[in-house]
């Protein structure tokens, strides 16, 4: 499948490994190529810099958001939440239409510093917001709720068996997204209905940031047991 994977950051680099690696056409969409392969000092989290990752993926196409998702059959929004709408702008809605979109971004305020806030929750949420601006994409909202390494890979912890939520308006385009997740060995995928869904497990950050200082480590995940 071809598919486009808007952001370069931690997540949208293991997500676009993995992906290659399970033997998709791959691209990494961002605003300004020639910046990103620019950078050489690692991210505010300490992660390399994205031309260091490229070199060792020379199979992942690097290219526009716009260029990205022309002929992606399927979108992974990787983005910063902050930035989200703007990248989707930046790719252009005529190309956007009909699509589906793995959304996993956040809706992260740190304006006030850290653990963050959400700037958005309630009564509404990012995956809305994306689903709203864009009617014609078909927004799932789907792995937010863990570290980069374990949306790629779910026997990545040890006694795993951990729970993933699906939460979207189109049934076919949940039906494509969790096949993509079974292919990164989840098995236990919580389908919370239409795009509302997305209020849940964004609000579910706050919860996961505490745990992470607590823990010392992003490596968990919620398990739903019946």
């Amino acid at each position: 499948m071809k598919i486009a994977v808007l952001g370069t950051g931690m997540v949208g680099q293991a997500l676009a490994g993995r992906l290659a690696q399970l033997g998709h056409e791959v691209k990494v969409g961002t605003r300004d190529v020639a910046a990103t392969l620019a950078r050489t000092d690692p991210d505010g989290m300490g992660n390399p810099p994205y031309s260091r990752w490229a070199q060792a993926h020379p199979q992942v196409g690097l290219t526009t958001f716009a260029e990205a998702v022309a002929d992606a059959e399927l979108l992974v929004n990787a983005t910063s939440g902050a930035v989200s709408l703007d990248a989707l702008a930046a790719a252009g809605a005529e190309q956007l239409a009909g699509k589906v979109l793995l959304d996993i971004a956040n809706p992260l305020d740190f304006s006030r510093g850290f653990p963050p806030s959400l700037f958005v929750s309630d009564t509404d949420s990012l995956g809305e917001r994306i689903q709203a601006a864009y009617p014609e994409l078909k927004v799932v909202k789907a792995l937010n709720t863990l570290t980069a390494e374990l949306m790629v890979d779910a026997k990545a912890l040890a006694g795993g068996e951990h729970s993933v939520f699906v939460a979207g308006n189109d049934a076919d385009a949940k039906r494509t997204v969790t096949e993509l997740l079974e292919s990164f060995g989840h098995a236990d995928i919580i389908d919370l209905g239409d795009i509302t869904g997305a209020r849940g497990v964004e609000m579910l950050l706050p919860v996961w940031l505490r745990l992470m200082g607590t823990l010392n480590t992003p490596r968990f995940q919620f398990k739903i047991v019946r």
